[in-house]
């Protein structure tokens, strides 16, 4: 039984509550959070607390808190020579306190506190200083169901930078086709057997291979007639800035 004392109360630490208190094999033995309102709903499931001089003992301690707060919270942990663990995509290990044995669990997705979430679709970023940590690391993702991969701060950092392109901005695209297609009451409900073919079509192809559309065949009449339909300068400025960049990539003459 692995033993671990949760730090946060965000999107993140919820999902990880949640995901480690069904969990064989884990025991939560505290939920600790500066505002202990928001986890206060789940006091009937573990411990929570908002002291940390109250802190038990675990055999790791997950600190889901935000980037700029890793680095003080680890600090201000009141022992030394344990595993403490940041879940951030772009902190490197070493911001954690050196006093403690430094580790990293980044799940790899976006998480919402409202939206449910399978960890087998989950991957797990790993990493450590110590090697003897490892496996408790490993364990933990194991007993959720989540796949591991073992990479370093260098790797994880490209791998967050790249998310932020098809999860941030990808979802932001679809909030401007909905802003398109409200313009003129069309159903944006139409386009998600659209954005679910082509996420599922990059799990066979590779991105480059998969992309069509009027900047990859260069159709410079098509792309002119749907700038001409952007009445929003915003939408034009990023149709034009996508256009050139798949150009630039394929190979095609520009507008």
């Amino acid at each position: 039984m692995i033993s671990v004392v949760i730090l946060g109360s965000g999107n993140v630490a919820t999902h990880l509550f949640k995901a480690f208190n069904k969990a064989d094999g884990i025991v939560i033995n505290q939920w600790y959070s500066r505002n202990i309102n928001a986890i206060a709903s789940y006091k009937n499931d573990t411990e929570v607390i908002d002291d940390l001089s109250l802190i038990k003992d675990a055999d790791a301690y997950i600190l889901a808190v935000s980037d700029d707060a890793i680095s003080e919270l680890s600090s201000q942990l009141p022992f030394e020579n344990r595993l403490v663990m940041h879940t951030s995509g772009s902190v490197n290990i070493y911001d954690i306190d050196k006093k403690h044995k430094r580790g990293v669990f980044y799940p790899l997705q976006t998480l919402s506190k409202d939206a449910d979430i399978d960890f087998a679709q989950v991957p797990i970023c790993v990493e450590t200083i110590d090697k003897k940590c490892y496996p408790i690391i490993k364990d933990l993702a194991v007993a959720i169901g989540s796949p591991t991969k073992r990479v370093n701060s260098d790797q994880r950092r490209v791998l967050h930078l790249a998310a932020v392109f098809v999860n941030n901005f990808t979802n932001q695209l679809y909030r401007i086709g909905h802003e398109v297609t409200e313009s003129e009451g069309a159903e944006f409900d139409l386009l998600k057997p659209l954005i679910m073919e082509t996420a599922k079509k990059v799990q066979d192809l590779s991105p480059f291979k998969a992309q069509t559309g009027p900047a990859m065949r260069n159709d410079k009449k098509t792309i002119r007639k749907h700038l001409k339909l952007l009445e929003n300068q915003h939408h034009k400025d990023i149709y034009e800035l996508l256009t050139t960049s798949i150009q630039h990539t394929h190979g095609r003459k520009k507008l």
